[in-house]
C-alpha cells in the first residue's frame, strides 16, 4: 500500500473517532441521564443501552469498545432513577463492560485496565432442564471505592463491595467485601496485602 494512502486512512479513521466520540453536550450525551464536562465516551463503542439510567462525572474518559447497559431489553427504554453512577475523573479501558440491573457505583478517580467486567446479575442454575440462559436471575448492588485500580481482565461479580483505594490484580474475579486500602489477586480474588495504618502488610492465606 502506497504511504499516502496509509496516511489518508489514519486520517480519516482519527477524525470518525474524534467526531463519533460522545462528549457533553452533544445529541447522543444528552440521552444520559447526567454526562459531564469534560467526558469523553471514545469511538466506537460496542453496546450503550438504558443511558437514561447512566450518570457519568466530570472529566471521565472512558475507552473504545465500551459497553454501558442498564436493565433488560424490553425495559431499557423506561424512565426511573440512575441504576449506573460513574464518578468524576475516572479512566476506563478500552472495551469495559458494565451491565447494570439493580446499582452498580463507581466512585471517583477510579482506573481500569483493559477488558474489565463489572455487573450486578447472576444467572440462576438450579434447574436441571431449561437453559441456564432463561433461568431466574439474581441482583446484588456493587460499589467500587474511589482511587481504586482494576487491572486488565477483572471480573467484579454481584454483591462486590470494593473500599477506597482498593487494588485488584489482573484477571481477578471478585466477590465479597473488601477494606480500605487493600491489594485483591486471584481466582477467586482474596485479600493479599493491606495498609494497617502505619505501612503495608501481606495477609497470610487462610488454611484448607
Amino acid at each position: 500500500m502506497p504511504a499516502f494512502v496509509a496516511d489518508l486512512i489514519q486520517r480519516a479513521w482519527d477524525a470518525t473517532v474524534r467526531h463519533g466520540s460522545i462528549r457533553a453536550k452533544t445529541r447522543a450525551a444528552k440521552r444520559f441521564a447526567r454526562f459531564g464536562e469534560g467526558t469523553v465516551l471514545l469511538f466506537p463503542t460496542t453496546a450503550l443501552m438504558g443511558e437514561q439510567r447512566i450518570e457519568i462525572g466530570a472529566h471521565t474518559h472512558i475507552g473504545p469498545l465500551a459497553t454501558l447497559s442498564t436493565g433488560m431489553p424490553t425495559t431499557a427504554h423506561l424512565a426511573g432513577p440512575p441504576i449506573l453512577t460513574i464518578g468524576d475523573r475516572c479512566l476506563l479501558g478500552k472495551g469495559i463492560g458494565i451491565v447494570a440491573h439493580e446499582r452498580i457505583e463507581i466512585g471517583d478517580d477510579v482506573f481500569t485496565g483493559h477488558f474489565v467486567y463489572i455487573t450486578d446479575q447472576n444467572h440462576g442454575y438450579e434447574d436441571l432442564v431449561e437453559p441456564i440462559g432463561v433461568q431466574m436471575w439474581t441482583n446484588a448492588p456493587v460499589t467500587i471505592g474511589e482511587g481504586s485500580w482494576l487491572g486488565h481482565g477483572a471480573v467484579i461479580l454481584p454483591g462486590t463491595r470494593l473500599g477506597r483505594h482498593t487494588v485488584v490484580a489482573a484477571g481477578a474475579v471478585v466477590r465479597g467485601e473488601f477494606p480500605d486500602h487493600a491489594v485483591l489477586a486471584g481466582v477467586p480474588a482474596r485479600l493479599v496485602r493491606r495498609h494497617d495504618g502505619e505501612r503495608w502488610v501481606r495477609v497470610p492465606r487462610p488454611e484448607a
